[in-house]
C-alpha cells in the first residue's frame, strides 16, 4: 500500500532543518527501495528558494508501518513541522519519480494537492511525474489528488489536475528529494 506524507514546515526552522539533514536522510536511507516520490517543497524555484515541507510518497505494508515512518522521521520529531498529511494513496500512474522521463528546460517542479472535489477528473499530461488518488488510511474515502508536474508556472500547474468545481487546490514549488550526491 501507498501512502503520502507531506510534512509542512514551521516558520523560521530552516536552520534546524539544515542541522538535521544528515538524520533525516539516514533515516531515509531504511526506505529507499520503498519510496515512490520524495523531495521539499520551496518558496520558489530560484537558489535562494527555502524549504518549505517535505513530501513522501512510500510503499509500507499498514497503516502503523506509515505512521511510524510519518511520526518517527527525525524533522517530525525536533518539531520542524506544523503539520503532517498522513494519506494512503492510489499511485494511478503507477511509476516513480524517477521513471518520469518527460523533463522540459525552463520548466519548474511542483506539489498540487486538490482536496474535495466529486469523483476524480482524469488527468492526462505528459508532464505528470506522478498522480494519484488520496484516501483515508482505511483506504475507503476518497480525500482528494495529488500530482507531481512539471509546468512553466503555478498556474499552470495547476490546470494538470482538472477541478471538478469544489476542490480546494494548493500549488508549492517542488524538487526532487535525496541525499545529495557524494563528491569523490
Amino acid at each position: 500500500m501507498e501512502y503520502f506524507v507531506y510534512g509542512r514546515d514551521r516558520p523560521g526552522m530552516f536552520g534546524l532543518k539544515v542541522r538535521l539533514s544528515e538524520d533525516h536522510w539516514s533515516f531515509m536511507d531504511g526506505y529507499a527501495e520503498r519510496l515512490v516520490a520524495r523531495g521539499p517543497t520551496m518558496t520558489g524555484h530560484d537558489d535562494e528558494a527555502e524549504p518549505t515541507g517535505s513530501l513522501h510518497i512510500v510503499d509500507l505494508p499498514d497503516t502503523e508501518a506509515a505512521r511510524t515512518f510519518a511520526y518517527e522521521e527525525p524533522y517530525h520529531r525536533a518539531g520542524i513541522f506544523e503539520s503532517v498529511q498522513l494519506c494512503r494513496f492510489r499511485n494511478v500512474l503507477g511509476r516513480t519519480m524517477w521513471e518520469f522521463t518527460e523533463a522540459v528546460d525552463g520548466y519548474g517542479r511542483f506539489l498540487v494537492i486538490a482536496m474535495g472535489g466529486s469523483a476524480p477528473a482524469p488527468a492526462t499530461s505528459k508532464h505528470l511525474i506522478v498522480y494519484g488518488e488520496l484516501l483515508s488510511l482505511n483506504g475507503e474515502t476518497r480525500l482528494g489528488r495529488a500530482a507531481l508536474v512539471e509546468a512553466p508556472d503555478r498556474e499552470a500547474a495547476a490546470a494538470l489536475l482538472p477541478s471538478s468545481g469544489d476542490d480546494r487546490t494548493e500549488v508549492h514549488p517542488w524538487r526532487f528529494g535525496g541525499r545529495p550526491a557524494q563528491g569523490p
